[in-house]
């Protein structure tokens, strides 16, 4: 089958901007989906709000649409219900980590069987450029005109925390790396939470004097450092930069399998 197949031809042109990277991560995914052999049958999409969230709505597989940050707990109403299916979240930083930052902690927590596929383009891009959870302290949005003055969330080390038990980030520049962390997010049992580096041109990219989506692919180039390179640079060097790879790969026993050795014992 080609990855194509999946896409609903008739819902094209995609309702995103010139350059985002949304279409990319949209193809990554469905690359993973289709080098894992899955039909349309094996898996369900569910998505908040956001330009992120829109994705799953140009594919053939079954998707829910859900409220703001409110994507996860309806994701996890459909795997318990439908435990056989592979339910994949597509969410953006604003979705998943403010207003949804409780369902995610909790879900990672609860180790449920989940890929949650967060969207970093570091900024509200569908609502106006807002600063995110995810906007680095300085960069501006339209919230923050002379830079914004708040930490933000490390969502790796935030998701250790809570007990996710598959843990990855990459970015758009880097397709082949993307795809071989959302394969193994899909089949990981348990809570998996890949996290994507992605480019918007028309509010982050404007706003912060990256002007192109070359530009912005370019920085990634430039400031995305694997583990392996991170490990051999001083705090110094590392400062501004976001370290990618697969930092939390455990086998643990998952919610499914957990609630069915409970309902097994209670027959």
């Amino acid at each position: 089958m080609k990855v194509d197949d999946f896409i609903r031809k008739e819902r094209l042109p995609f309702i995103w901007c010139p350059g985002c990277g949304n279409g990319t991560i949209l193809r990554a995914t469905l690359t993973a989906i289709n080098e894992l052999q899955l039909t349309e049958n094996d898996v369900i999409f569910a998505s908040g709000i956001g330009c992120s969230s829109r994705t799953p709505m140009y594919t053939k597989f079954d998707n829910a649409h859900s409220l703001h940050g409110r994507a996860i707990p309806l994701a996890t109403g459909i795997k318990l219900t439908r435990p056989d299916k592979k339910v994949i979240v597509m969410t953006g930083d604003g979705d998943s980590l403010a207003i949804g930052g409780n369902h995610l902690i909790h879900a990672a927590r609860r180790n449920i069987d989940l890929t949650v596929i967060i969207f970093n383009n570091s900024i509200y891009g569908m609502t106006g450029g807002q600063v995110s959870p995810l906007t680095p302290e300085g960069k501006r949005g339209t919230t923050a005109t002379f830079g914004n003055i708040e930490s933000s969330f490390d969502t790796v080390e935030l998701l250790k925390g809570a007990g996710a038990t598959y843990i990855a980030r990459s970015g758009t520049y880097y397709f082949a790396q993307l795809t071989k962390y959302i394969k193994n997010g899909i089949i990981h049992k348990g809570f998996s939470v890949i996290e994507v580096v992605t480019q918007c041109p028309v509010y982050y990219g404007r706003l912060n004097k990256l002007k192109t989506p070359g530009e912005l692919l370019l920085w990634q180039k430039e400031n995305l450092i694997s583990i392996e390179k991170a490990k051999y640079m001083s705090n110094e060097e590392l400062d501004g930069k976001i370290i990618t790879g697969e930092f939390v790969n455990i086998d643990k026993e998952s919610y499914i399998e957990k609630r069915e050795n409970l309902i097994k014992k209670a027959q």
